[in-house]
């Protein structure tokens, strides 16, 4: 069991996801204190001292680590506009029918939703074409499929090539240009660790080219703070919410086990201009994914 954590906890110190199945364990690290603990307990027990020491120090390693990750100081400009952002992955568009009475009763202004395929889409569009106008969408079958809706004016960009669709836009907030970005990397399956760090690797690119431009990149990143690959996108400058709303290590999957046991890897970030009021956590039926609602404020530049 020492063996094993530490292994992961060395991975994390070094900044780095390693080979399977570090960066699967990584998106549980802090349940690495459980194994970690029974290993102190047994090394007790059996009076073997350079064990209690080496548990002690992964344990201590491991509170480290815990901590949240990112900035978290506020902009300094006064508030131009409120926005609510909901991000959903619908698993295969089973989730579809959950999702739209959540959309009614929450009335977000900016709706990303990953894993939107064809019957995903069109159910969208039926119940939606009015008061979600404008869209962004990579039309596609299973898990390729996604859909960026907005209550308010959008411009289409080209977006992050991937395995699956990312599509990308530029809203325009009371005047002011935000980029959005939805965030659907390939998952870190044994086999495909590389796609899946390629991908993230993207979106880091896609989020350190902003050039200024306020931003908000959101979707299900299959990927924690605990992945390098992912902390490399919060070094671009951007700020993830649920730490901002203080629901850092709030699991957003696996539903089934949410929220007493998973990781949270959906994630909204936002670009320094930008603060965040509050972030919640939905259940919703028929998906492996809970979705999450922000609100968040633009602020002029100070």
């Amino acid at each position: 069991m020492l063996a094993g954590t530490s292994a992961v906890v060395a991975c994390r110190a070094a900044d780095i996801d390693a080979l399977t199945p570090v960066p699967q364990l990584l998106a549980f690290l802090p349940w690495l204190l459980v194994p970690t603990a029974l290993a102190l307990l047994l090394a007790l027990l059996a009076r073997w001292r350079p064990g209690m020491v080496w548990a002690l120090l992964v344990l201590a390693f491991l509170a480290w680590f815990i901590e949240p990750y990112g900035r978290v100081d506020e902009p300094g400009g006064t508030p131009l506009a409120e926005l609510r952002v909901l991000t959903s992955n619908v698993e295969f568009g089973r989730g579809t029918a959950s999702l739209v009475p959540a959309i009614r009763r929450h009335k977000p202004d900016i709706v990303f939703v990953e894993e939107c395929e064809y019957t995903c889409q069109a159910t969208l569009r039926r119940e939606f074409a009015a008061g979600y106008p404008y869209r962004q969408a990579v039309v596609a079958g299973g898990s390729k499929g996604s859909v960026v809706m907005s209550r308010l004016s959008l411009t289409g960009t080209t977006g992050v090539s991937g395995e699956m669709g990312m599509p990308g836009a530029v809203a325009d907030v009371r005047g002011h240009d935000v980029r959005l970005q939805l965030a659907h990397p390939m998952p870190p399956l044994p086999g495909q660790v590389g796609v899946w760090r390629r991908e993230l690797g993207r979106l880091r690119t896609a989020a350190a080219a902003r050039s200024g431009t306020p931003m908000i990149l959101a979707g299900d990143f299959n990927a924690s703070q605990d992945h390098a690959a992912f902390r490399r996108i919060l070094d671009t400058g951007l700020r993830d919410t649920a730490r901002l709303a203080d629901q850092d290590r709030t699991p957003s999957w696996p539903s089934r086990t949410a929220p007493a046991f998973g990781a949270q890897i959906d994630h909204v970030l936002v670009s320094e201009d930008f603060s965040a009021n509050s972030a919640r956590f939905l259940d919703l039926a028929g998906t492996d994914h809970r979705a999450l609602l922000v609100d968040i404020a633009l602020h002029r530049r100070g």
